[in-house]
């Protein structure tokens, strides 16, 4: 019997389901994989070795394709998560074949005000604490192949400057690169959220004077920021990711041209971390159904999708297949339809989008909730109105679904002390609007309690698409971004900054980077890119500061507002309630 949600905590939930999951070997037996295709990391989860399955099953026709995506998210989340590992429940309590893919957590908000993003109550995967603390240690690889091209680069530059041309040819047997070190757009990476990271200056001369490196502005970004990241979700096979390993920028020289990591001549070195990493993670719900977790969170920041491999194998081996992208439909989604899809080839069948009520109050009007300060009392009585305001923003995520030519359904993600006419009016409204509507009760009930839910994907599925992106790669990078600012955020237009002008003008003029996919960088916490704007803000401009580029990972990256690669860390992160029981070894409060 699990514990209730309603009186205890997501992690102790999961350490007394723990107590009972199936091995991860029964768990691949389940999905369908053979001995040699199951790499275990331990007896409860492991990694699958995608290669094998995709060569076994090639021919095979794959299952429907499912994406659950959310309304703007209040700073406390919508749910995704659970709602992904409530569906997959639900689908396993109505008698079909399905799998999940989700996102490996950051130990930024793991350690921080969000959690895991593991899902919650009786709809989470588990084993909890392995899977919020390194896991299999891709994030690692990740942060060590990132670093080493920093490494790379800050070494040449020292050495470029401490020797003439014929020593340098002697030495390393290497040209000048003549490196601009006001013209660097690579960082450092480190998994938390550090803001005093921002803005540094490395490489001071100390008691060894100039071989203590090169002096100059440097900055860290949060590690699933990294282009290393966005190749891992990208990628198809080692060979394509070696190929994008080579062409990630990380500066320019004083003429202007990029200097790549192949040209440093760390690319190689770089993908021999990344080599176990490629493999996706296999885990399980509550219920035992296969969960596959793979590259990372943060879709205001980073793409913000499951791999493409991952869903590749998922798509393979069950009759249903539900992979997660991240924050609301504007993001994520976004993210999701042009760029991933685009990458994958692959086709939804449908699309999830979650709300909660009490997001749709605080798009209606509700006090904003803080991280780590108790809920407003206004969310603990019944207002219809509210909630009838929030949906505006509902609503027009749905549009954002449709658009792609997807069927959108919208769950309900209830929570015991949501009233029946504050429900009856979501639905309602979403129904008016052309969605499918599920009332699931599945972080309270399990899969039980989503099954109305798991009936609604199924029908939808069934619909026949009309699957279309929203841009088409040669139209010019500045209309592409005017397109999804106007007709996915609602904004009036977009406004660039000086920089972000010459950066754009340089790289339009660029044949090989003018038909990259965009990568849009601004806030989760609204439409626009002022995080205080809740529902549907209207009479506003985008403001695009900066255009970074990805060549590895295949996009353009517009930077919009105030926002940050690196998140900074609250005043009450969640590893003040974290600890070890020293007795058995259990660590207490993840979430």
């Amino acid at each position: 019997m699990a514990l209730d949600p309603t009186k205890h905590a997501d992690w102790e939930i999961a350490q007394d389901a723990e107590k009972n999951m199936k091995s991860v070997y029964e768990i691949s037996e389940t999905f369908g994989l053979t001995k040699e295709e199951l790499l275990p990391q331990g007896h409860y989860f492991g990694k699958i070795d995608y290669r094998k399955v995709l060569e076994r099953l090639d021919g095979k026709p794959q299952g429907k394709y499912i994406d659950v995506t959310a309304i703007t998210p209040t700073p406390l989340g919508e749910g995704k998560s659970t709602s992904t590992m409530g569906l997959v429940e639900g689908l396993g309590k109505i008698g079909k074949s399905v799998s999940a893919a989700i996102r490996q957590p950051s130990g930024g908000p793991t350690m921080n005000i969000k959690g895991s993003a593991a899902g919650g109550g009786l709809a989470q995967c588990i084993p909890l604490t392995p899977f919020s603390l390194g896991f299999t240690g891709d994030i690692n690889a990740i942060m060590n192949a990132h670093n080493l091209a920093m490494v790379a680069l800050t070494s040449r530059m020292q050495h470029e400057r401490n020797y003439n041309d014929e020593q340098l040819q002697r030495l390393s047997g290497m040209k000048r690169h003549d490196i601009d070190p006001t013209n660097v757009e690579m960082g450092w990476i480190i998994d938390y959220c550090c803001q005093s990271l921002r803005n540094i200056v490395i490489g001071i001369d100390g008691v060894n004077g100039k071989s203590d490196g090169f002096m100059m502005k440097s900055k860290f970004g949060i590690a699933v920021s990294s282009e290393v990241m966005a190749i891992l979700a990208v990628a198809t096979s080692l060979k394509d990711m070696r190929d994008r390993m080579g062409k990630i920028v990380v500066a320019y020289d004083k003429r202007g041209n990029p200097i790549t990591t192949e040209d440093l001549e760390v690319a190689g070195a770089m993908t021999a971390w990344m080599v176990d990493a490629l493999n996706p993670n296999l885990m399980q719900t509550l219920e035992g159904q296969p969960v596959i977790v793979h590259a990372g969170p943060f879709a205001n920041i980073a793409i913000g999708q499951s791999s493409i491999v991952a869903d590749q194998v998922g798509l393979k081996l069950a009759d249903y297949h539900v992979t997660e992208s991240g924050f609301g439909a504007d993001i994520g989604f976004e993210k999701f339809w042009n760029l991933k899809c685009r990458f994958s080839k692959l086709v939804p069948d449908a699309a999830v989008v979650v709300a909660t009520i009490r997001a749709l109050k605080c798009h209606g009007g509700a006090p904003v909730p803080v991280p780590g300060k108790a809920m407003p009392e206004e969310y603990n009585s019944e207002n219809v109105e509210w909630v009838e305001k929030g949906c505006a923003n509902l609503i027009h995520h749905i549009e954002n679904v449709r658009k792609a030519g997807i069927s959108p359904v919208v769950c309900i993600n209830a929570f015991y002390n949501d009233t029946d006419a504050e429900i009856a009016k979501v639905r309602e409204m979403a129904e008016a609007a052309g969605a499918k509507v599920a009332l699931s009760r599945h972080w309270e009930k399990g899969g039980d309690g989503a099954i109305e839910f798991a009936e609604a994907v199924v029908e939808a599925c069934e619909e026949k698409s009309d699957f279309k992106f929203l841009y088409e790669l040669d139209m010019p990078i500045k209309d592409r971004i005017e397109k999804i600012a106007t007709e996915v955020y609602g904004a009036d237009g977009v406004d660039f900054s000086s920089d972000a002008n010459a950066q754009l003008k340089r790289i339009q003029a660029d044949p090989e980077l003018a038909g990259l996919g965009l990568c849009m960088v601004k806030t989760h916490l609204s439409l626009s890119d002022n995080p205080a704007l809740k529902g549907v803000p209207k009479d506003w401009r985008l403001n695009i500061r900066e255009v970074l580029t990805y060549g590895g990972a295949g996009f353009i990256v517009p930077v919009a507002g105030a926002i940050s690669l690196m998140p900074g860390t609250g005043s009450n992160p969640a590893f003040r309630r974290i600890d070890v029981d020293t007795e058995t070894g259990k660590v207490e409060g993840v979430f």
